[in-house]
């Protein structure tokens, strides 16, 4: 399998076909695992996502994070930039509204915005990842546009069901530092 849009289909439906009982130790695995890695003890603001569609749920990991003294930041559909995304601080209880997809964000409020610079490590959703280090999102590209410059840590959780042998990479794919899913940590680069 090698279309782009095929793979997305396929760790979709293998995500979506997890039970609730599966997604959440799965989400308590993942969370266990990132709190664990130097590169979350290190970092003060970090980038989480609302989970959506069978994403793995990083709110395990949010609360812990918290507990930790850490910033949490959320996504935020870029309002002058298409296509990219802002970052915003999230703490427990902050409303939210839905974005033109649908997805749970902060409002756009400018005190809260926290300027990619100063973005310690950014958590990413994704749809597939391979032993590259390749991720493949929903095809919208924000992730790949916002971050194309960054040069945090950056790193995708999944389920391991999310897995493909080889991804077919293209030149704006940016690649992943650190992949966590509930059975294994891969680390790409430093």
């Amino acid at each position: 399998m090698t279309d782009r849009n095929a793979i997305r289909q396929w760790a979709r439906q293998q995500r979506r076909a997890l039970s609730p009982q599966a997604q959440a130790e799965a989400a308590k695995a993942v969370a266990r695992q990132a709190m664990a890695l130097p590169d979350v003890r290190q970092a003060n603001s970090l980038a989480l996502y609302l989970a959506n569609d069978g994403e793995l749920d990083p709110a395990l990991l949010m609360d812990s994070l918290w507990q930790a003294g850490k910033q949490v930041l959320l996504p935020v559909l870029h309002p002058f930039t298409p296509g990219h995304l802002l970052f915003l601080r999230h703490r427990p209880g902050s409303p939210m509204v839905a974005n033109r997809f649908g997805i749970p964000e902060p409002p756009l409020d400018i005190r809260q915005l926290v300027t990619l610079d100063s973005v310690d490590l950014v958590f990413t959703p994704l749809v597939a990842f391979d032993d590259a280090g390749h991720r493949l999102g929903m095809g919208g590209g924000f992730y790949d546009r916002t971050l194309a410059n960054y040069q945090g840590p950056v790193v995708g959780l999944a389920h391991d069901q999310q897995q493909h042998p080889a991804l077919p990479a293209m030149a704006w794919d940016k690649p992943l530092g650190l992949i966590v899913t509930p059975g294994q940590i891969k680390r790409f680069r430093t």
